[in-house]
Parts: C-alpha cells; structure tokens; sequence
C-alpha cells in the first residue's frame, strides 16, 4: 500500500511546497493553502447500513485501505452487524439514519453532515446510495469538500420520479460504475460527463478465498451443520431469499435432473420475505426433493461452503451491477454457472472459466449442470487454474482498493491545487 500513500499525500506535498514559495517571494496565497500544510486526507464514506452486501464489503475493503495508506477513514450509516469490522482496521462509524428514504429524515440528514464535514474536516464525501447520496450533494455545497459516488447497480427507472431520484449518483465530481454494465447504463439514461467516470470492478480478498487457505476442520464443521452426507455432490446457490436471484429456477433444474445423489443448497437470510421462501419451500415439497434441497439461512463461512460445492450457480433472472458470486467461486476454483447478463458476462470467461445460460431458463441450468459434472479430474483441474488466475490478475480486492484510492487521490490533487471540479457537484 506504500504506493497509494504517496499518491494521495502528493497532492498535500505540492501544495505545501507551493505555499512555501508563495511565502518566500510574498505571493498572496490561496485563503485555504495554510490549511492544507501537514493535512492527513480524510475521506467520510456513507451508505445506509453496515450488513451483509457487496457494497458493504467494498466500504470496508476501502477504509481499511485508507488507514493502511495514512489517511483517515469514515463511515457513516445507521449501523448494522460488521461495524465492529472498522474498529479492528482503525476506521471510525458515526451513526446517522442514512438508510431512511424519508424525506423529512433525508433533508434532516444535510445539516448532520455539514456538521460532520466541519467537525472533521472531510475532504471527500463518497457515497455509495441514493437517499444519503442527495443529503451528501447538499452537504458539500458551498464547501470544498469534493462529492463523489458509487453506483453498485443499474437502478430500476419506473417515470420521471423515479429517474430523478436515481439522477443523485450521476451527480458526482467523480462517478465509480462498478461494471461495464452500470457504466452503460449511466451513459443512456442520465446526462452525465463521460470524463467523470471511472470503472472499478468489484475485487475479492484472496486471502480469504482461497483453496489453500481452508482447512479440513472447516469443511468438517459446514458439513455437519448442514447435514450432508460424505463425498455427495453438491450445488450451491449462495444469495439472500428474493425471487430475483432465481432460486426457484435451481429448484426447477434440481427436478429435471432427476438424480437421488445430488445435494442443493442455497444460501441465504429472507430478510422477512417470508412469502417467497414459503413458496419455495412448498416447490421443494411438491417436486419431492426434501431430503436433497436444504436452505440454510446464513453461512458464517463462505469460503469453506465454496469448497464443499461441486458446482456453484448464480441463477439471478435480473441483470446484476457486478455479483460477488461468480468471482468468490472462481477464486475458489469452483466450476461456476450463472446466468448470461449484466455483470457476470465481465467475470466469467465463456467455457474457460464457467458457464454463462439464458435468465430464468431451468432447461439450460439443467444442461450446464451436466455438463459441470461430467467433468473428470484433469478437466475440472483445468478449469480451477484458469479461473483462480482470471481472479488474480483481474478481480482481487488490492486492485479495487487502489484504483478507488486513485480516485481520491485525483480529487484531492484538484482540491489542493486549486483546480476546479470537472464538474459541479451542487447542481
């Protein structure tokens, strides 16, 4: 991380030299370069809430990343279970209803952060949803704090409301799309400077997902809790209970499959959407696959789940932003198969590294199922190493954190060198 220090520290040496030789030749200087002088960046990141999630892990990811570089990390959201996380990387969480959609609660929330601007002398607010997006946008206007976003998925556009209210991450002096996908989908719906963009993709932390990094107690432990037989094959479907991550196209595949010796399980909290996993439950019943289709509320260890898999699907019949799925599988060397759009046509390597099938298509589940099992050992080891080093050159937590560093490090040279924004963040 040495390197990403003395990137976003660049812009405070230049602006320290310059102040000095502003001063040796009495040169007025800018009424905000004293400030400036021996300054540790501090960038405040806000989304509502610290669970579960991709965007959650990617906030994390990058405050540890900040620390590790010398600046100063805040997050701020309305709590959840992985704010201890940011304790342990030497980041501080501020409580604050970030994730409420109110509009008496959204308005409330622009003088908390003003407040928070001032008390810490935030230099950049990145924001990584809507609602806390436009209390941001507000915050920062009239100060140099720099406004910059994340957009983590194409937002659903259902008239002119919902279009405006979805414009906010269009907003930013920079805008962080976190695929092809969502950059393209900024680009058709909102007017936006292309030149603002920056395409990071999501990055998964291999110190974590890794095949060597499990060990066999860990796998002992998942298999008894989930009370799978020994050497079973198993498909796996991780991904919170709604009816757009597809699991009942699994549990339909599952049934045309025909087969006593396969496992299913699929992964994930309701979060009380009861109504959906009664019917899949009732599914599972009907199509007399209770004894082979198990679906377990939380896993408190993925990477030892991956391991116990034989094939891995993401089956979402929505087009997704990015999908951590396919790329914790594939860096577990995991045969993975999801479905042909959004994000996972960026991540998985057609026929080299996965499959990629039609949305909401069990026949082509079934299929590429078949297929994922008839491989034998030389050809499932095959497919292990191209798609474990496709993640390491290409998807790897270290390269998202630079590259969102990089970002920072860009608004930072422009606020301390006295150039405007490219583009105006209060409007």
């Amino acid at each position: 991380m040495l390197l990403n220090k003395q990137i976003l520290t660049h812009s405070y040496a230049v602006i320290m030299t310059q102040t000095t030789l502003n001063s040796q030749n009495n040169v007025e200087t800018s009424p905000n370069s004293h400030s400036a002088i021996h300054k540790t960046p501090v960038v405040m990141q806000i989304l509502p809430e610290l669970g579960p999630g991709g965007a959650e892990q990617g906030c994390l990811d990058v405050a540890a990343g900040l620390v590790q570089a010398g600046s100063r990390a805040i997050v701020v959201s309305n709590g959840g279970s992985r704010v201890h996380e940011l304790g342990r990387c030497g980041a501080l969480h501020i409580d604050l209803p970030a994730h409420s959609k109110n509009p008496f609660t959204i308005w409330r929330n622009i003088s908390r952060i003003k407040k928070l601007i001032k008390e810490h002398d935030v230099d950049i607010i990145h924001v990584r949803s809507r609602a806390p997006a436009w209390s941001a946008l507000r915050a920062c206007a009239g100060t140099k704090t720099r406004f910059m976003t994340t957009a983590h998925a194409p937002y659903n556009i259902n008239g002119k409301a919902k279009r405006f209210y979805n414009s906010v991450m269009a907003k930013g002096e920079r805008i962080i799309a976190i695929s092809h996908h969502v950059a393209k989908y900024l680009i058709k719906n909102y007017d936006i400077d292309q030149r603002n963009i920056r395409l990071i993709h999501r990055g998964v932390d291999l110190a974590k997902y890794h095949p060597s990094n499990v060990t066999p107690a860990q796998i002992i432990k998942v298999t008894s809790e989930w009370r799978l037989p020994d050497g079973a094959s198993i498909i796996m479907l991780p991904g919170r209970i709604t009816r757009w991550k597809g699991h009942h196209v699994l549990i339909d595949a599952m049934a045309k499959l025909k087969r006593d010796d396969l496992f299913c399980v699929l992964i994930g909290s309701d979060q009380g959407r009861t109504e959906y996993r009664e019917e899949l439950e009732q599914s599972i019943s009907d199509k007399n696959l209770g004894g082979q289709i198990r679906i377990i509320d939380h896993c408190y260890d993925l990477a030892a789940a991956y391991m116990l898999s034989t094939v891995v699907v993401s089956a979402s019949t929505d087009p997704e932003g990015f999908g951590r799925i396919p790329i914790e599988a594939q860096a577990m060397g995991r045969p993975i198969i999801a479905t042909d759009h959004g994000g996972a046509q960026e991540t998985i390597k057609r026929g080299e590294t996965g499959w990629l099938i039609p949305p909401n298509d069990s026949d082509a589940l079934c299929a590429a199922i078949k297929e994922a099992l008839s491989l034998d050992r030389d050809q499932r080891n095959i497919l292990a190493e191209n798609a474990m080093s496709h993640i390491t050159y290409n998807f790897t937590k270290e390269k998202m954190v630079d590259e969102t560093l990089n970002v920072y490090a860009e608004l930072l040279q422009e606020k301390y060198s006295l150039q405007p924004p490219l583009r105006q963040a209060a409007t």
